[in-house]
């Protein structure tokens, strides 16, 4: 099975498609497919560039396909659940054991809260998801001026994420306008998360860099 033919089973994407419409009604930003298909691919990408096998890649794709269908279930413990919910519908497809257990750790594990970056999958994913900061993940029903999630994520103009042999670094490059959000604010709310990327980058073997208006600030 590839992360292709994940992407196109009807009940995978039944289940994202809800997740998504459940986070809505909690006023999250977005979490549908272009999130989901943006961290699997930033995963697979990770991993392509640092020449691990590409069977892991692909795992990291479909890792990162999977990642938040736990939402269905509930926003609190998400990872966990979506673990659980991963395991049956990779189990049903028959993939191997080993398989399995690779990506059910990284969904496991993709949390701020709980999540460690266990192994190379793991890691990836836990990059890729926690980088994916921009403006068109805000929906339109969101107030700005209220919520400093939705405000941070709206004052994201670009973003990148950038993986450096030569350095040896993975460099997280936003542009921010601080007409809308300041830098602070994005450290208020996401400092955990980038120092869990360097934990994730570090598993790797690289440095984390993370570049704000052209300002290297970690």
């Amino acid at each position: 099975m590839t992360y292709e033919e994940i992407r196109r089973d009807t009940a995978v994407n039944v289940y994202i498609a809800q997740a998504d419409a459940s986070l809505k009604a909690l006023g999250f930003t977005e979490h549908s497919f272009a999130h989901v298909t943006k961290v699997a691919e930033m995963a697979g990408q990770i991993l392509e560039q640092l020449n691990y096998p590409p069977r892991t890649v692909e795992l990291a794709k479909i890792a990162g396909y999977l990642h938040d269908i736990g939402n269905l279930v509930n926003r609190v413990d998400h990872s966990q659940s979506g673990a659980v919910m991963a395991f049956r519908i990779l189990d049903r497809m028959n993939f191997p054991p080993e398989e399995i257990a690779t990506i059910v750790t990284a969904i496991g594990n993709h949390d701020e809260g709980t999540g460690v970056p266990v192994n190379a999958v793991s890691a990836a994913l836990f990059l890729a998801d926690k980088s994916d900061v921009r403006r068109s993940r805000v929906r339109k029903t969101a107030d700005i001026q209220e919520d400093i999630h939705d405000r941070v994520n709206y004052s994201v103009t670009a973003s990148g994420l950038e993986v450096s042999k030569e350095e040896k670094e993975i460099t997280l490059t936003l542009t921010v306008d601080t007409s809308v959000s300041s830098v602070m604010e994005y450290f208020e709310i996401f400092m955990k998360r980038m120092l869990l990327c360097r934990n994730a980058a570090e598993r790797l073997g690289f440095k984390f860099r993370l570049t704000i208006n052209g300002q290297s600030l970690l």
